[in-house]
């Protein structure tokens, strides 16, 4: 069972579902909130927001602490800055490739979704992240910007993408690197952005991936979604 505080919304305290907490914290500026494995942890996060447990807490690392430097089992160290815009997003096909949705959250309680009716995984994946960026067109705080996705994570951090792009959009092998529409939009949306892509691991109780991956799965489920051009061009030219 996990517990979820909500030290900062509609209503705070400590919730036992994540449905429940959202209906709280979504829409809600500044909301704050955080979940745990103990109700001990959740209320000491109550009376401390600043609170945080690296070796009990379901979060791979707390991102409320800004300008302080955490370690968490999944990532290395990571250094949030000060006043940081901080984002999550999500993306997911239901059978992969078939109808797909993905999710953006903001600390702040906004959010986007949207989705197509055959699509893949990583193509949500690349859109959540497009989709955040473009809403922060002209941001000069730093941005740090939350995946469980190490496709788009190490796309960009690892320099893949702009590898890829050099060598016309192939791999390393010659083979096609896929999604090269959305590779470029991504890329062309980084410059003069001060930006951190951070790997956290999916469905491990972090409440705004949580968050995310509902508003991508809820979206999938929908009838009536358009085509996914960039993707059926792409079966076309395979054939």
């Amino acid at each position: 069972m996990k517990f979820y505080a909500v030290a900062r919304g509609r209503k705070t305290g400590i919730f036992r579902s994540w449905p429940e907490a959202e209906r709280q914290v979504k829409g809600f500026a500044g909301a704050r909130f955080k979940s745990f494995k103990t109700e001990q942890e959740a209320l000491a996060f109550l009376k401390d927001p600043s609170y945080t447990n690296s070796a009990s807490s379901t979060e791979n690392f707390d991102c409320a602490q800004r300008g302080k430097k955490t370690k968490g089992p999944q990532s290395a160290n990571c250094d949030y800055p000060e006043n940081a815009v901080m984002v999550y997003t999500d993306g997911g096909a239901i059978g992969n490739p078939g109808p797909g949705g993905y999710g953006v959250v903001f600390e702040t309680g906004e959010t986007f979704s949207g989705g197509f009716n055959l699509t893949t995984n990583n193509r949500m994946e690349l859109l959540a992240v497009i989709v955040a960026l473009e809403a922060l067109d002209g941001e000069t705080r730093p941005i740090c910007l939350h995946s469980d996705s190490r496709y788009v994570v190490n796309g960009i951090t690892k320099n893949w993408a702009k590898a890829w792009k050099r060598r016309g959009w192939k791999k390393s092998d010659g083979t096609p690197a896929m999604n090269p529409d959305l590779w470029q939009r991504l890329l062309d949306l980084l410059p003069g952005l001060d930006i951190r892509f951070i790997w956290v691991k999916g469905h491990a109780g972090n409440p705004q991936n949580e968050a995310c991956d509902h508003l991508a799965n809820s979206t999938a489920r929908m009838s009536g979604l358009p085509d996914d051009t960039g993707y059926l061009k792409s079966r076309s030219d395979s054939v």
